[in-house]
């Protein structure tokens, strides 16, 4: 018998399936995270607890993004000054062992230009989405724009370029945050062995002491519902919390995990963007017979749609006994979800359809391109709908976003014709999401409040009808607009928007640009002399 070592074969993978696919999306990085890490986390969280203004939205909110970008960045740079070491399946690597794992591989990092594109590109859409909450007063705008900058903060870190790398990116950072406090924990426990002074006996005694008060939380009510005196004597005892410092206590460690949670794939890049496995191909009749049936209820819908928005209110009374704008408010709604539900109908015929020969292609662009050019004309209806019904009934805040969002859509299906030339557009995704949180930072520089106001005050000139009390609810925003109303129709209608700037003071954690200006406005405003409630009733 040979004594030579044997063969180790490669292991053996299944039909079917890949190494990469299972490459975990988000790898780990370092098997601790190195201090500079830990000090972000700390630092994020402070600025946070500092900063960021607890009731009313303001100029804490972009101050704090302009810090968290910052300190992202600084990671960053430290992560590409060295090797991205990531932890490889293999032997554990001892506790006191560097920061990279022994014998893990390397993650080249990119060096496309188009991804620094990307980040920045991501990074400047969150800080002004941030910085409309400090211009615009309109409470409903601002947790929508921190929502939509959170996303887009997101996409800055950890976002690909594919739907699913989009998708995972959009959600990296909070999903991430969580992963990130074992890395973060190793991290800390290394600093204690850097630094032999007795710290992880008072860590022992400092979980021992949350145990401990964890104990009394339980218990402590329970003695004091069974004795009055002991609940007496307890309520001495108990120092009263301060709620403002809770808070802050609460900012400070939401937003040091949410800055772990961003650091974690500037350490460790992710690869979200995995190949799509290859879709089953129909034949072309399996494909093209749903589509071409829809092409032509489309074209029919819009041969008559057309002959009614041109055909005026007449038209419209004499074929369905609805005036125009009754019309427009039943119709609005179908023709929305119409244009949403052709988005993925067109998607799925895209991936499934087979593109082999010149003939497959022509099919293709013809029905997909049709189905496209006429779903933009029922979007035209629905936006024409939109407009009567608000000229009829008033503008509203709801009104003015379905609106928006429907010509959100009608460019993402501009960019599908734009697309279907060549069959293929890599930046189709990226380019759907980023203009939906531009629209959004659109809609926060026209001013929305002013605009719905100025509209219905336009209205009312002209028709002599308002719903004054509506008006009433908008933010400062409003305020110009609302000075255009005669007396006392302007007393009512401002003075719940007095009373609200008066309630709470702003602070330089919550100044706002619209709230500023509508104080300054109102320096010299006269409260109503007369009852208001049948004014704001009308």
């Amino acid at each position: 018998m040979s004594d030579a070592p044997a063969a180790v074969s490669p292991p053996v993978i299944p039909a079917g399936r890949t190494a990469a696919a299972r490459t975990p999306v988000w790898p780990r990085p370092a098997r601790r995270a190195p201090a500079v890490v830990l000090l972000v986390a700390v630092i994020g969280g402070a600025v946070a607890a500092v900063v960021l203004p607890w009731g009313r939205p303001g100029l804490g909110w972009p101050l704090t993004g302009l810090a968290l970008a910052a300190l992202s960045w600084t990671v960053a740079r430290k992560a590409d000054d060295s090797p991205a070491a990531v932890d490889a399946p293999g032997p554990a690597a001892p506790e006191d062992a560097g920061s990279a794992q022994e014998g893990a591989p390397e993650v080249p990092r990119s060096e496309d230009p188009r991804s620094a594109q990307a980040t920045a590109f991501w990074t400047a859409l969150a800080l002004s989405l941030l910085g409309i909450v400090a211009w615009r007063a309109a409470d409903w705008l601002a947790p929508l724009c921190v929502l939509c900058a959170a996303v887009a903060g997101s996409l800055a870190v950890a976002g690909g370029r594919s739907v699913r790398g989009l998708v995972l990116g959009s959600i990296a950072v909070p999903v991430l945050a969580l992963l990130a406090l074992p890395w973060a924990g190793r991290g800390v426990l290394s600093l204690r062995k850097q630094d032999p002074s007795g710290t992880q006996s008072a860590a022992r005694i400092a979980v021992a002491a949350l145990v401990g008060l964890g104990l009394l939380v339980v218990f402590a009510p329970l003695l004091a519902g069974a004795d009055p005196a002991f609940g007496r004597l307890l309520d001495g005892l108990i120092p009263t919390i301060d709620l403002g410092a809770f808070r802050r206590v609460f900012l400070f460690a939401l937003f040091a995990l949410g800055t772990l949670g961003a650091a974690y794939p500037l350490c460790a890049p992710a690869r979200a963007d995995r190949p799509a496995s290859p879709a089953r191909k129909l034949r072309r009749i399996e494909w093209a017979l749903p589509i071409g049936l829809l092409v032509a209820l489309f074209a029919t819908f819009v041969g008559v749609a057309l002959s009614t928005m041109f055909g005026g209110d007449d038209h419209v009374l004499r074929t369905t006994g609805l005036t125009y704008a009754e019309y427009a408010r039943s119709g609005f709604w179908q023709l929305l979800a119409v244009t949403v539900l052709t988005l993925p109908v067109i998607m799925v015929a895209a991936r499934n359809a087979p593109t082999s020969t010149a003939a497959d292609r022509a099919w293709l662009r013809g029905l997909l391109g049709a189905l496209a050019a006429l779903t933009l004309l029922i979007v035209a209806s629905a936006l024409s709908r939109m407009w009567a019904y608000q000229q009829a009934y008033g503008f509203t805040v709801l009104r003015v976003l379905v609106s928006l969002m429907e010509l959100w859509l009608g460019a993402v299906y501009l960019m599908l014709v734009a697309a279907g030339r060549r069959l293929a557009a890599p930046w189709l995704p990226r380019a759907i999401l980023g203009s939906g949180l531009a629209a959004l930072l659109a809609l926060g520089l026209a001013n929305p409040d002013r605009f719905i106001s100025e509209r219905n005050v336009t209205r009312w000139q002209q028709t002599g009808k308002i719903d004054l009390w509506y008006l009433s609810q908008l933010s400062a925003d409003a305020v110009p607009a609302l000075m255009r109303l005669p007396e006392p129709m302007r007393a009512c209608a401002l003075a719940p928007v007095v009373a609200d700037l008066a309630a709470e003071p702003d602070g330089w954690r919550g100044w706002n640009a619209g709230r500023a200006a509508g104080r300054a406005a109102l320096a010299g405003f006269k409260p109503p002399t007369s009852d208001c409630g049948t004014q704001l009733a009308d």
